[in-house]
């Protein structure tokens, strides 16, 4: 294997679920050139969520799904308040985490979706309960929001704010 194969081969290893641009900027290598070699590598590039991810492949569907929303930072902390103070109402997870309901909702239709997540009814009311605890907070400690991640999250989180003054 060449030089360049084993170094975006071992980045994968070390960043599941990394993008493609990462790897670009992270590697300093051509687009092109990355692009080559993950056609020769054996890692899963999976689309979810608007974005390719790259894994290695012993990765499960579970994994990548849960990989993909984890390292968005907003997703994260809500899985974070969810492992730490669940199960909660999602007034109080929202409140915990630091967001608006709405941005709780369209982050917890992606959690539900890819089974990170349940709701579960109680007295009328739902709550947010981890789907499997153990196993997300082993990809929770892997997966680490990108730059260009975090300042979508973040910026969101200032609309909302801004919009509920």
């Amino acid at each position: 294997m060449s030089e360049t194969r084993e170094r975006i081969a071992a980045h994968v290893r070390r960043d599941p679920g990394v993008h493609f641009s990462e790897l670009v900027r992270a590697l300093d290598l051509a687009p092109g050139q990355v692009q080559y070699h993950l056609k020769k590598l054996d890692v899963v590039a999976a689309d979810l969520y608007g974005q390719t991810h790259y894994f290695p492949d012993d990765y499960d569907a579970w994994d990548r799904g849960a990989l993909a929303l984890l390292r968005r930072e907003t997703a994260a902390d809500v899985v974070s308040v969810l492992m730490a103070d669940g199960p909660l109402s999602a007034g109080e997870t929202a409140e915990r985490a630091g967001i608006a309901r709405s941005t709780l909702s369209w982050h917890l239709d992606r959690l539900v979706e890819q089974e990170l997540v349940e709701k579960r009814y109680r007295s009328g009311r739902v709550h947010l309960v981890l789907a499997q605890p153990e196993r997300t907070a082993e990809l929770l400690d892997r997966a680490e929001p990108t730059l260009p991640g975090r300042l979508v999250d973040r910026f969101t989180r200032l609309v909302d704010a801004l919009l509920e003054e």
